[in-house]
């Protein structure tokens, strides 16, 4: 009996699935799962389906689709399969439909135990034996059975990969060690569920080093709990594979190790390549050891564009930056809001507290808040040079953020200081130097001659130049009027709603927040007026979907009208990714109609002169907000125009297929837009 025992039922198989789209597969293996009390919610659950759906497609190719979701209308871990003749199109790398369907459910709240259950089923779908099994099964109990583990798929029903280990469950270690002394891997794979694909990569990566005669230890960093690699495992490694989706937990230990760095399902498709592309980075030399091939940087990444790792560099900062944007901001608008424009004058509350005033209760939020702003650009600049060159890089890149501070070069010098420091201790990390010198290189030498180094270039350099822009911008935003003004909301509104969280997105708030730290005090400055545009126009995405879905039910699915009604809360509190669900559905109709909203919202709100000091909140900082109701009026503009374009778009398709009695006519399909 293997660990995933009474995961399925033969009343969760279903062996003739016909659905017509993605969608209706996905409810009818839903169904049987709230038939036999393993789901309790059918929309509430298909809802949490359709947002893991809109992360990133779940079809794995070779004929498999594995979506798949943490929800809490579900009751115990459970798996509903389904076996199509025609295939389903799960967005498979390879094209090819899905003709067998995992659905797998897992409870929100799952421990360990079960979390593994799913963790070992995920492997046993890398095993192509397993899977032709299923694709030659006759009965749902001769399905049921081999997923439980009750029997053993014959291996004669499917070839079988090349010195495959003995079980798809079976731990990283169980990958044969190649002999001679030859190449040594380490791995780490992470999804953003870390239920299916993370389990998937380390079973792909394992086959894959068996067929090429290495070894390989996979530490897999899921749901179902996290077991370190072993220091001296990574130690004897030769180099490292990175196959993830989400930051890789304790990156520094790997420092000084050639690096493959790709997503997850890299790993699950092409894995053998992955291995050839390690095997490139080490040179094995005729007594059979590797050793570093002289050409590669420590913690370089292979076969990637500079253009998505550069993007990459910028995202990791800003995504750093943001709490402190998000709280420091929200403390400084609560203080102007208790006391006045005033308080920024006010005394320091040390020694000039009084319990009683409100007003010295005004000046401990501004003064937190500008101490919390006070580390945005150091912050920035930091993990910027931390993601290019990892942990030895922080103190160059922090140091750099605080000195384009201090000689006024704001955010954009520290993007610059953050690219100098990553990129320099990314330099000095391969010198080869006396092995009595190395010891000390990542406490002592790299930080005192990076930090030196970046100092000076901000310091003497480039600070003062990047400091005369970046007054020339605050100078144009606060001289901002008529045509001008309502042009940049009308950009940045496109900005925002072009990729609804995206990197443009970020780029779009990432240049108000900088605007808004040099706003000043100035209750009317143009910087106020560029962050309360980018904030409605983030906001009317998710607000026009959800006032779609409620105009014209019948254009959407009960998981898009159930998202919906989430998305006014996600709207009205400026989370703009409340309708990337709608997005991954239909992106050729849903994107240009929340451009089209975003933009109205942000010229409108440029055009009306409303401000905005905080750099998040939605409507819940409303009596933060100039000119409060003519700021909701341009966010109900932007709400409608982004409605009424989609349901434009959308009415302008080939009317569907008739449906069965119960299912609302005219649903589109989801997955390619039709029409």
């Amino acid at each position: 009996m293997s660990d995933t025992s009474g995961l399925i039922t033969p009343a969760l198989v279903d062996l003739h699935l016909a659905p017509e789209d993605k969608s209706e597969a996905l409810r009818a293996l839903a169904q049987r799962l709230v038939a036999e009390g393993r789901v309790t919610d059918l929309d509430g659950f298909l809802a949490d389906v359709a947002a893991r759906e809109a992360q990133a497609p779940t079809g794995m190719g070779d004929g498999i689709g594995i979506p798949h979701c943490r929800s809490p209308h579900v009751t115990r871990p459970s798996l509903a399969f389904g076996r199509s003749a025609v295939g389903v199109d799960f967005d498979a790398p390879d094209g090819r439909p899905a003709d067998l369907i995992f659905m797998i459910a897992a409870p929100a709240g799952a421990d360990d135990t079960h979390l593994r259950i799913l963790a070992a089923l995920a492997r046993r779908l890398m095993d192509p034996a397993f899977t032709g099994a299923l694709r030659a099964a006759e009965s749902p109990r001769e399905v049921a059975d081999r997923i439980n583990g009750d029997e053993t798929p014959a291996t004669a029903s499917a070839p079988a990969a090349t010195s495959a280990p003995a079980t798809a469950s079976a731990p990283p270690a169980a990958a044969p060690a190649a002999t001679g002394g030859g190449l040594r891997l380490v791995a780490v794979t992470s999804c953003p569920t870390g239920i299916a694909h993370t389990y998937m990569a380390a079973k792909a990566l394992e086959v894959a080093a068996a067929r090429a005669g290495a070894r390989i230890d996979v530490e897999t960093q899921g749901s179902a709990g996290t077991t370190p690699l072993a220091p001296e495992v990574i130690a004897a490694a030769d180099a490292v594979i990175f196959a993830h989706d989400v930051e890789v937990r304790d990156r520094a230990r790997f420092a000084g190790k050639p690096i493959v760095d790709v997503g997850v399902k890299a790993a699950v498709h092409r894995a053998d390549d992955l291995i050839a592309r390690a095997a490139g980075l080490v040179t094995i030399t005729k007594e059979g050891a590797a050793v570093p091939a002289p050409a590669t940087a420590p913690g370089a990444t292979a076969g990637e564009h500079w253009a998505q790792r550069l993007r990459m560099y910028l995202m990791t900062g800003v995504s750093h930056m943001i709490p402190f944007v998000a709280a420091g901001g929200l403390l400084i608008a609560l203080a102007f809001a208790i006391g006045g424009y005033e308080i920024a004058s006010a005394p320091s509350v040390l020694g000039h507290f009084e319990w009683t005033s409100s007003h010295s209760w005004a000046a401990v939020l501004f003064q937190t808040g500008k101490a919390a702003f006070g580390f945005l650009v150091p912050v920035l600049s930091g993990y910027i040079a931390w993601a290019i060159a990892d942990r030895a890089a922080l103190a160059a890149g922090i140091a750099g953020g605080a000195v384009s501070v201090a000689v006024g070069a704001g955010f954009l010098g520290g993007i610059v200081s953050g690219m100098v420091a990553g990129f320099l201790v990314l330099w000095m990390s391969r010198w080869n130097v006396p092995r009595a010198v190395k010891g000390i290189m990542p406490v002592v030498v790299v930080p005192l001659l990076s930090v030196a180094t970046v100092g000076f270039l901000m310091f003497v350099v480039v600070g003062s130049p990047i400091a005369s822009a970046m007054n020339a911008l605050t100078g144009w935003l606060n001289g901002l009027s008529g045509s001008h003004a309502v042009l940049l909301g009308a950009l940045l509104g496109a900005m925002m709603a072009f990729d609804m969280g995206g990197p443009l997105n970020k780029v779009a708030y990432t240049f108000a927040a900088g605007a808004l730290t040099a706003a000043g005090t100035a209750p009317d400055a143009g910087s106020l007026k560029v962050m309360a545009a980018v904030m409605a126009a983030g906001m009317t995405p998710p607000l026009g979907m959800a006032l779609a879905t409620a105009v014209r039910r019948r254009l959407f699915t009960p998981e898009e009208r159930e998202n919906g009604k989430a998305a006014w809360v996600l709207g009205a509190s400026f989370i703009t990714e409340g309708a990337i669900p709608f997005a991954a559905a239909d992106p050729l109709r849903v994107i240009p109609a929340g451009i089209a909203g975003s933009m109205t919202a942000g010229g409108l709100v440029m055009a009306f002169g409303s401000t905005l000091r905080a750099p998040h909140g939605g409507i819940w900082v409303l009596p933060l907000i100039g000119s409060p109701l003519l700021y909701l009026v341009a966010i109900a503009a932007g709400t409608v125009v982004t409605a009424a374009v989609v349901v434009v778009l959308k009415g302008m398709r080939k009317p569907a297929a008739p449906e069965a009695a119960g299912t609302p006519a005219g649903r589109p399909r989801t997955g390619l837009p039709t029409g």
